[in-house]
């Protein structure tokens, strides 16, 4: 069974910083994308980050640019195996207030490029992680 499994979120103070992890496990495919969202209230669910672990390319909206870094770690993909992957955010303002998903792009094109970041590209979602940001 293919799980994705977020954690890391909590409540921070404007310009903190928060790292948060996805653990993705129960699937082997050559290609794949991890995907990170986010869903503030009243507000549709918009793409944050992605990254290819195909070939590490990653991609992030204009307004995330030079705020949010995401990475994974070099687990072997191999069935059953774990892979990790952690959004770090810097100078976090209340408007980053959301719950955070990570989702899994079985489709895996590389390198990722805007395309990537489209909902309906993700199969698979993770059940979220809170994060709050104080004024």
């Amino acid at each position: 069974e293919i799980q994705l499994v977020e954690s890391g979120g909590g409540l921070v103070q404007a310009g903190e910083s928060l790292r948060l992890s996805c653990v993705a496990s129960g699937f082997y495919f050559d290609d794949y994308v991890i995907g990170w969202f986010r869903r503030a209230p009243g507000k549709v669910r918009e793409a944050v980050a992605c990254i290819s672990v195909s070939d590490g390319s990653t991609y992030y909206p204009d307004p995330m640019k030079g705020r949010l870094t995401v990475s994974s770690d070099n687990a072997k993909n191999s069935k059953g195996a774990k892979k990790t992957v952690t959004l770090e955010m810097n100078g976090l303002n209340p408007a980053d207030t959301a719950i955070y998903y990570c989702a899994l792009d079985v489709q895996g094109y590389y390198p990722v490029d805007d395309a990537s970041l489209q909902v309906d590209r993700y199969d698979h979602w993770g059940q979220g992680t809170q994060v709050a940001v104080s004024s």
